[in-house]
């Protein structure tokens, strides 16, 4: 059984994965519960630990981060960009983790967090709702912009979107722009719903989940962040090189670091501030480098147009 499929059976216990591999994967996305996501507080300084009501952490700066990628790799992938900021903030940082998107956006609705990284789609939707305020962006490669790609199993011989009919497909979250809407837009543009389409959808709730899920052939495709996708090439080639991407999509604004609207402004523009200068710090570029971001920057908002008018085409959201 592959490490992939270990993964998922210990999400739903043993047995459920019985007859194949497959029948696994579809069990999770159907009637997996929601995994338990522990607080995680890291110190202003020093190594990370988990919180303890034995020992109280004094006004942490809570940070919430979607879940893009898995939360074991979630962790690992920003615990030190976390940690900058509570040591340039001088308090410790507790890391909030959920399942879906949606869970984050209302987390940050409710004032249930300070910061929040999030996909495009969860930050037009959440800017619709309550009036969401981008801080920043990450730059790549000289574009605050990412795309979705396509991607099949390395041997697959589906070259276009259209010679996935009938097949299995990955999806990452219901609000996610690069792993759902762009898809599901494109299938609209021919006149097809996902249900139509394809003969199942399964959802992984992250990216890296549906890269690991094509690259074993759990599934035939799925659409994933190219952020990701580059970022994981890059970390994990073996993995990655299983796959190929048939399809690139248009650019859109990058996923950006939101806060509620009513945060305190002196907050909002200290977060704002050490996101904005890290890459002229030596230790905040080390970071960057890190995560193969070149710098952070306030982007041009129209960048996340194409995704409200999405919105608007695919759930009629204005």
């Amino acid at each position: 059984m592959s490490m992939l499929a270990k993964r998922f059976q210990s999400l739903v216990g043993a047995g459920a994965i019985a007859t194949s591999v497959l029948v696994g994967l579809l069990m999770v996305v159907a009637c997996a519960p929601e995994p338990q996501y522990k607080k995680v507080v890291l110190p202003a300084s020093g190594q990370p630990k988990l919180a303890s009501a034995s020992q109280p952490v004094l006004a942490p700066l809570r940070v919430a981060v979607a879940g893009v990628i898995s939360p074991k790799e979630t962790y690992k992938t920003y615990q030190d960009l976390l940690q900058h900021l509570g040591s340039r903030l001088d308090r410790p940082v507790e890391l909030v983790q959920r399942k879906s998107y949606a869970e984050i956006n209302d987390l940050i609705r409710a004032g249930g967090v300070d910061l929040a990284f999030v996909c495009s789609e969860a930050f037009v939707q959440g800017q619709q709702d309550f009036g969401m305020e981008l801080l920043a962006a990450p730059e790549v490669r000289g574009e605050a912009l990412y795309r979705s790609y396509l991607i099949v199993p390395r041997d697959s011989l589906a070259q276009q979107l259209e010679d996935l009919r009938g097949k299995i497909f990955a999806f990452t979250d219901p609000d996610s722009n690069s792993g759902w809407l762009v898809p599901t837009y494109s299938l609209m543009q021919i006149g097809e719903t996902p249900d139509s389409f394809f003969h199942r959808v399964v959802y992984t709730y992250s990216h890296d989940n549906s890269i690991k899920a094509v690259a074993e052939k759990l599934v035939d495709g799925a659409a994933v962040d190219s952020l990701v996708y580059d970022y994981l090439l890059a970390q994990d080639p073996a993995l990655v090189e299983r796959t190929r991407v048939i399809w690139r999509s248009r650019p859109f604004g990058s996923p950006p670091a939101v806060v509620h609207p009513g945060l305190s402004a002196d907050l909002k523009e200290r977060l704002r501030n050490t996101l904005l200068s890290m890459d002229g710090d030596p230790k905040g570029r080390a970071i960057l480098d890190g995560l193969m971001i070149d710098r952070f920057i306030v982007p041009d908002q129209t960048a996340y147009q194409p995704v409200r008018d999405m919105l608007v085409s695919v759930r009629g959201r204005r």
